[in-house]
C-alpha cells in the first residue's frame, strides 16, 4: 500500500504436477497390463480353470480401471479449478486424460476377456 508502512507480499508459487493425474495415469497403465493377463488366460486356460483365473484378473483390471477413471476425473477437476496468487496451481491436465482414457480402455479389455473366457469355455 503506497504511503503506508505496511505492504503485500505475494509470493510466486511455481505450479505442481497434479498427484491424482499421475495416480490415474499409473493405475490405467496396470488396468491395461492386467487385461492382457484376462486374455491370456482366456484364451489359453482350458476349460473351468481359465474362466476361474481370467475371472479373479478381471475382478482386478476392473478395479484399477474404474479407480483410475475416478482418481483422473478429480485430478482433472483439482486442475481446473482457478487459484488465487499465494495458493498452490496444478498442473497435469494431459496426464489425466491419458488416465482416464487408460482405465477405460483397461475396464473395457477386462471385460472382453472375460466374454472371451466364457465363449471358449462353452466351445
Amino acid at each position: 500500500m503506497p504511503g503506508t508502512p505496511f505492504a503485500m507480499v505475494h509470493l510466486d508459487v511455481l505450479p505442481v504436477t497434479s498427484g491424482l493425474a499421475v495416480g490415474s495415469l499409473v493405475g490405467g497403465i496396470i488396468s491395461i497390463l492386467v487385461s492382457f493377463l484376462v486374455i491370456c488366460f482366456g484364451a489359453i486356460g482350458g476349460g473351468t480353470n481359465g474362466v476361474w483365473a481370467a475371472g479373479a484378473f478381471t475382478a482386478l483390471g476392473g478395479l484399477t480401471g474404474a479407480g483410475a477413471i475416478v482418481v483422473g476425473l478429480l485430478g482433472w477437476r483439482q486442475i481446473r479449478r482457478p487459484a488465487r496468487p499465494p495458493a498452490v496451481r496444478f498442473t497435469g491436465r494431459g496426464l489425466a486424460i491419458a488416465g482416464v482414457s487408460c482405465g477405460g480402455v483397461g475396464l473395457l479389455l477386462s471385460l472382453l476377456g472375460m466374454g472371451l473366457a466364457f465363449l471358449l469355455a462353452l466351445t
